[in-house]
């Protein structure tokens, strides 16, 4: 018999590798995923919904599969499971059951993989932080005062304390990312159109999010690359099939150099911890002594602005979502049904122009064409994947008195411009941790957050890597060697662990 420590050091791979092997039984890895579960929650609140009886039941239903029995989390929005609920942390879905598999959740289920239940997720995936009103706040598995991230942070919360080796997540605008810096885990955000979207969507965000996984090993996301990539006909974006197999690419040496820039200056013009800056340095001088060209540049493109145009989109997508909940009440909407950031985004969009959504999109385009020259020079760019470690929890949440002074400071700004800088203003706290991940959402290039830096307060945080597009093998072949190095500081080393 395996015990629960034994379990909680494996990964997918591990896993799968044990059950094909006959060394493990399927229904003892999933008794063991719920033991875990059961001693840290509901401290963790990890998750919205659990599954144990239709997990035990699926089991001996399950058809062969690279990963059959291995247990994983999904997430609370756009993981759907038919007949079960998603309510993307919203009060306004609290009932909302999805009438049938999301295409990702489909593909994993055929893979074999036991959902052990959905994670937490903010209202509507709207921030840096897990902490929806309608389930309460996620915590981090390093210091339960800490957040885990967000918006994947019930999924990382789930993965750094052990309860499954791997989670679904998604990343908007750094939600897979930021959480895997917070807590000590590998996070890819995939290349724009190389993941299954809908069915009803053909994108999420005009492209800017993108559905995929966290993970404790390099291996194992590479195995999900392998497992999840498509083209998919129904869908907006599409990039070609990688023609090898990722998790072969991974052990691979670099056939020559490579030419990497690096920054820590926040992109935003905002404060960055000494932490941060040295867990750059210290992985830019790493990768000197590799023999790589290493030189500290930024990428010339106007953050602020770009987040400006971020935003914009954020306004026009919620003000469609909240016309499509109206529908769906058969009442109009107001302040109190939902938080602060959703409300107000909503009402926003109902001021941007057809033209300034469209000048906001083109400002993407821009910046791709940018950085797609930039990777011309460069193979790599390298910054902080956050610019603090994980805030406490409520410290990013507005209180009643702020969300009165944000809906009384609306009443004055009668303007798209005015409305905008509201919005600005209201996400600053959180952009202030957070400035770096949303340039490969607008671009759509591929971004890994490595686990690479713990703070003397024992709180983890990442190191982001971007490349070109379609670039994910580089990302996985350059992850890999950091894995085996000491600069890895993953999930091996938690103190939570014992929570």
């Amino acid at each position: 018999m395996m015990d629960l420590k034994e379990y909680m050091q494996l990964d997918a791979v591990g896993m799968a590798a044990l059950l094909k092997n006959k060394q493990m039984d399927s229904e003892e890895l999933l008794n063991l995923s719920y033991k875990r579960l059961e001693q840290v929650e509901p401290r963790l609140n990890a998750f919205t919904e659990t599954r144990r009886e239709l997990a035990q039941k699926e089991l001996k239903e399950m058809s062969a599969g690279d990963f059959a029995g291995v247990p994983m989390a999904l997430k609370n929005i756009s993981q759907a499971l038919k007949g079960e609920k998603l309510t993307a942390g919203s009060r306004l879905l609290k009932e909302m059951k999805a009438a049938q598999d999301s295409h990702l959740t489909a593909k994993l289920r055929s893979a074999g993989f036991t959902f052990v239940g959905h994670t937490n997720t903010p209202e509507f995936g709207l921030k840096n932080i897990s902490e929806p009103e309608l389930y309460g706040p996620s915590r981090n598995p390093w210091n339960p005062d800490h957040s885990p991230g967000g918006s994947s942070g019930g999924s990382a919360a789930a993965v750094a304390s052990g309860i499954v080796p791997i989670a679904g997540a998604s990343d908007g605008g750094g939600s897979i990312r930021i959480p895997a810096s917070f807590t000590g885990l590998f996070g890819l955000k995939p290349t724009r159109g190389r993941m299954p979207v809908g069915p009803g969507a053909g994108r999420q965000w005009q492209g800017a999010s993108i559905d995929f996984v966290l993970t404790k090993t390099i291996r194992d996301s590479a195995a999900m690359l392998d497992l999840l990539q498509t083209v998919q006909p129904a869908a907006a974006f599409h990039t070609p099939l990688f023609p090898g197999k990722y998790s072969e690419e991974v052990d691979k040496e670099f056939s020559r150099p490579l030419r990497i820039a690096f920054s820590v200056e926040s992109p935003v013009g905002t404060p960055v911890s000494e932490d941060a800056r040295q867990a750059v340095i210290k992985t830019a001088k790493w990768l000197e002594q590799q023999g790589h060209q290493v030189e500290e540049r930024g990428n010339g493109i106007d953050g602020i602005g770009l987040m400006r145009d971020y935003y914009l989109m954020n306004s026009g997508e919620m003000a469609l979502l909240m016309r499509n909940l109206e529908k769906g009440a058969g009442r109009e909407l107001t302040a109190a049904d939902m938080e602060i950031e959703s409300w107000l985004l909503s009402q926003a969009g109902l001021k941007v122009s057809a033209a300034d959504y469209s000048a906001s999109l083109a400002s993407w385009d821009a910046a791709a064409a940018k950085m797609a020259a930039f990777h011309e020079s460069y193979d790599f760019y390298l910054t902080p994947a956050t610019a603090y470690p994980a805030p406490k929890v409520g410290e990013l949440t507005h209180s009643r008195k702020s969300r009165e002074a944000l809906l009384s400071g609306w009443d004055r700004a009668s303007t798209m411009i005015s409305q905008q800088q509201l919005i600005y203003d209201m996400f600053l706290p959180s952009l202030t941790y957070t400035p770096y991940t949303q340039l490969a959402n607008l671009t759509g290039q591929p971004a890994v957050s490595l686990p690479v830096h713990v703070t003397e307060n024992g709180l983890p945080l990442g190191v982001q890597v971007m490349a070109g597009k379609g670039q994910e093998h580089l990302l996985l072949q350059l992850a890999r060697q950091v894995e085996q190095t000491d600069l890895w500081q993953g999930m091996n080393g938690n103190p939570g662990l014992e929570i």
